[in-house]
């Protein structure tokens, strides 16, 4: 039952807030909170299963959102022949020099092999860039104000969200062999700064996505609100029902992409659920309590992190496609750690580690909270100061600094959960 009522408290949030500020609005939040949710789900399956303590979040959600262009982005014919053949030939050659690496440390042994590695490595590196930058320059001068990149696959963008959960997979797979033998602490310095390089590589290399350009063409498979009121049989539905086509249209295509991200939503709820109570689920956790118990008894731990790791990497680049959906743009400048790695440990600290419906609850919570205290900080800062003189130097400061009410919010809901409530709202059974 307590379940039942947090979850219906939240549903009565949702409707307060399109009853008293605008349903158009409440959905927004509503898409945003689905989206919070699956990516809580991916942190809660590496934190909440194998105490995996990952703070790339970030840069495996941007690996999602890259997946979008590259699968819905028109391809730009021009690009391709300019520095398309120069890209495929660069991409041969890294893949040469790692092979080569690889047999020169297989075959070769002491002083021999390191030197060879480190000549491998060098000469490799001058000899891709040869290929590498003159392909780069050719294709970001064409027509670099609408393009200056190679494109996508002009592909329906749903199928990106299965394509960004391999893309973070891959990156995880990647990071896992390197760090996940490191202990929780480094692990985290680790992962956070391998997530800064792709964000950081996002936006540079132009001929990928554009970069800092952002992506802007992205076309979403639903019905646009324009589509719609262009549509007889949606001015009818409209008429029928006395609303404004204007506003209809909006609220449908919120609807629709609520639709498809509660479908998504549901599916990994329903597999993290299985994984959880079945007897990989129960060694996870044997893992995470006493790891040295279950190497005692013949588990292979590394493995199973690196298992662990790389399925909810995918979950949250899962989550990065469908937010890139729903923005219909891809704009790698907005991808800080406070949004997408403090934000998502906190609905899964808040939730409930280990229990996927504490951060499912805890995805929906933070995000409703985070959004709504932005518009009424300013509100209850100027009710707070409404007995000083509005040529007072407090004022003025406290007014100021309304617009981060929200981060202090952030830290009196974590404190206050972790006092009274220490293992989340809605603990692991």
């Amino acid at each position: 039952m307590r379940n039942v009522i947090l979850f219906a408290l939240m549903a009565l949030a949702f409707i307060a807030a399109g009853e008293f500020q605008s349903w158009s609005f409440s959905l927004t939040i509503l898409n945003l909170c689905l989206i919070s949710a699956v990516m809580a789900l991916g942190v809660n399956i590496q934190w909440g299963y194998a105490g995996i303590f990952n703070v790339g979040i970030m840069g495996f959600a941007a690996l999602g959102g890259a997946a979008a262009v590259l699968v819905n982005a028109a391809p730009v014919p021009e690009a391709w022949a300019a520095g398309g053949v120069g890209i495929g030939a660069s991409l041969i050659a890294l893949l040469a020099v790692i092979g080569l690496i690889a047999l020169i440390r297989k075959k070769l042994r002491g002083n021999l092999r390191r030197y060879a590695t480190i000549a491998a490595v060098i000469g490799g590196y001058f000899a891709i860039r040869e290929v590498y930058d003159p392909a780069v320059a050719a294709i970001e001068s064409i027509n670099p104000a609408k393009t200056g990149f190679l494109g996508g696959l002009g592909l329906p963008i749903t199928i990106s969200w299965a394509v960004g959960g391999l893309f973070a997979a891959g990156g995880a797979w990647v990071v896992g062999k390197v760090a996940l033998g490191l202990r929780s602490d480094y692990l985290a310095i680790a992962t956070l700064g391998i997530s800064e390089i792709i964000i950081a590589v996002l936006k540079n290399e132009d001929w990928l996505t554009r970069g800092v350009k952002n992506v802007s063409t992205l076309k979403p498979d639903v019905p646009t609100a324009i589509e719609l009121q262009q549509s007889g049989w949606f001015l009818d539905i409209a008429s029928w029902l006395e609303a404004d086509p204007m506003l209809a249209s909006g609220i449908a295509v919120k609807l629709s992409y609520a639709v498809l991200f509660t479908i998504v939503l549901g599916l990994i709820m329903w597999l993290s659920e299985r994984a959880l109570k079945s007897p990989w689920g129960r060694m996870m956790r044997a893992i995470r309590d006493n790891r040295d118990a279950a190497e005692a008894m013949g588990k292979d731990v590394t493995k199973r992190h690196l298992q662990t790791f790389v399925i909810g990497s995918a979950v949250v680049g899962i989550a990065g496609a469908m937010l890139t959906t729903m923005d219909a743009q891809f704009t790698p400048g907005s991808y800080n750690p406070l949004r997408f790695t403090f934000l998502i440990w906190v609905m899964v600290i808040v939730g409930g580690s280990g229990n996927n419906w504490g951060a499912v609850l805890g995805g929906f919570l933070i995000w409703f909270v985070w959004i709504e205290a932005e518009i009424f900080g300013p509100m209850l800062m100027e009710f707070v100061t409404s007995g000083l003189d509005p040529a007072s130097t407090l004022k003025a400061s406290l007014m100021g600094s309304a617009a981060h009410l929200r981060l202090f919010l952030m830290g009196v809901i974590l404190l206050l959960v972790l006092r009274f409530s220490p293992r989340g709202l809605i603990p692991e059974r």
